[in-house]
């Protein structure tokens, strides 16, 4: 175990290994995406109360889902590169950062087109809404401050602990919908009870959500590997990478 850890702090092994894992695990979710796009979008049934208008689930679910999973992904990151000082765990904070942001933001996005003709209007300032917006700027928030320092070491403190402070809006976002009164509709999908989502929409949705885990997975390895070519970029690893892509 320790040893891998060991390895988990070498930039060269860690591009490698996701060089490797990226070959074989992009194709398999770009596969999924496509599969579970044309599922839901086309061969699902109208909802009985909200007619087509539902689908927009099978983007708006998998978004919010995995962008929630991911601050926790960035948060734990932070606590190693604070308590263990890691450098490659702030490398993988710093290219989580983007992608959750661009995921609330899609959630958001395709909410507000789905509350028009639901609740009405484009937005409110529901319990849900309002935290998932809070998320969008702690993970903006991130992104800005790497780029306010021009001490790495010094942004990636700061980061770790914003990181780290703003899981509390986790929960939050969770349980909005329980703790006050809400025009967001609960959760569909349940794992303790049974779930209010019909098997032949439920399916594809799982799809989605699976497959937005391995294009989130897909972007952090790419970001990450982007990261450390930058990091690296006057050591001999890197060097002998560069001139083995000019020789192809």
């Amino acid at each position: 175990m320790w040893s891998f850890f060991h390895k988990l702090g070498s930039p060269p092994w860690l591009f490698g290994i996701a060089g490797s894992i990226l070959r074989w695990l992009l194709p398999i979710t770009l596969v999924a995406l496509a599969v579970g796009l044309v599922w839901g979008l086309l061969f699902t049934h109208p909802d009985f109360r909200q007619g087509n208008s539902y689908r927009i689930i099978y983007i708006h679910v998998p978004a919010a889902v995995v962008a929630l999973a991911g601050y926790y992904v960035m948060a734990i990151a932070g606590a190693v590169s604070l308590i263990w000082k890691m450098k490659m765990a702030d490398v993988a904070m710093k290219a989580c950062a983007p992608i959750g942001a661009a995921l609330t933001f899609i959630a958001l996005v395709t909410g507000s087109i789905w509350g028009k003709p639901t609740w009405g209007t484009w937005w409110v300032w529901d319990a849900r809404i309002t935290s998932m917006l809070i998320l969008l700027f702690l993970y903006l928030g991130v992104v800005a401050l790497y780029e306010a320092y021009d001490n790495k070491e010094a942004a990636s403190k700061a980061c770790a602990v914003l990181s780290l402070v703003g899981t509390v809006n986790i929960p939050i976002i969770y349980k909005s919908v329980d703790w006050w009164y809400s025009l967001h509709q609960p959760a569909s999908i349940k794992f303790t009870g049974e779930s209010t989502i019909d098997a032949s929409m439920l399916y594809p949705l799982l799809l989605m959500i699976v497959a937005f885990y391995g294009l989130f997975t897909c972007c952090m390895l790419l970001n990450m590997r982007a990261e450390l070519v930058e990091r690296e970029a006057r050591t001999n690893w890197v060097r002998k990478l560069a001139g083995a892509g000019a020789r192809r």
